[in-house]
Order: C-alpha cells, then sequence, then structure tokens
C-alpha cells in the first residue's frame, strides 16, 4: 500500500508562486507515474500535470502550461509542482496520487491507484 503525502499548499497573492511536494512511502515509486489534480469547491475534480515513471515525460493541462512544472525526485520518492504566476482561478485543493501502470503519463484521473489528503492552495486577487 502506497501512502502519499502532500506538503507545500497556502496562501499567495495573484502572480506569486509556489511549490508543492508530495511525498510517498511504502511503495515501488521508482515504477509509478505521478499526477497532480485539483478540486475547488462545487467542481469536478481536474487533471494539472503528470509526469512519467523515470521523469523522462511530462503532460500538463492546457489551463496551467508554461506556468506550473511537475518533477520528481525517485531517490526522496517525492514529486514536485512548482506553480508559477498564480491566478485566482488556480484556488484548489491539490491532490497528488500514484499510477502503477508503468505507460505515459495520464491526465484520466481513473488510472490512478493512490491518492493523497490533499493541500489547500489559496491564490487572492
Amino acid at each position: 500500500q502506497v501512502q502519499l503525502r502532500e506538503s507545500g499548499g497556502g496562501l499567495v497573492q495573484a502572480g506569486g508562486s509556489l511549490r508543492l511536494s508530495c511525498a510517498a512511502s511504502g511503495g515501488a515509486f521508482n515504477r509509478y507515474a505521478m499526477g497532480w489534480f485539483r478540486q475547488a469547491p462545487g467542481k469536478e475534480r481536474e487533471f494539472v500535470a503528470a509526469i512519467s515513471w523515470s521523469g523522462g515525460s511530462t503532460y500538463y493541462a492546457d489551463s496551467v502550461k508554461g506556468r506550473f512544472t511537475i518533477s520528481r525526485d525517485n531517490a526522496k520518492s517525492t514529486v514536485y509542482l512548482q506553480m508559477n504566476s498564480l491566478k485566482p482561478e488556480d484556488t484548489a485543493v491539490y491532490y497528488c496520487a500514484a499510477d502503477r501502470r508503468m505507460g505515459p503519463p495520464t491526465g484520466s484521473k481513473y488510472e490512478y491507484d493512490y491518492w493523497g489528503q490533499g493541500t489547500q492552495v489559496t491564490v487572492s486577487s
């Protein structure tokens, strides 16, 4: 069983930056593709970014492309989401997730097997 724990959320002004971290334990982290998703109040959970098990392939939602960067450190069993030029519409609870398939990163939440508890990101205007 894989446990995922997000950290790094908080309150930031529009135009600012935050770096989210997701630490994994209890599984073969370096074999999993990893993803970040977010959920705003009253909305569906939506895809943000994903990265392959090796880190060699990444995939982004159009809404964050050019502003957010996903990366991973397999030695530390941690995946990161660097968020720059934040907008009020980025406000949400951000979740990391692990995909046991050793395939390309996917934006489908149904392909992910393990989820963290989430971290709140609030962007003020």
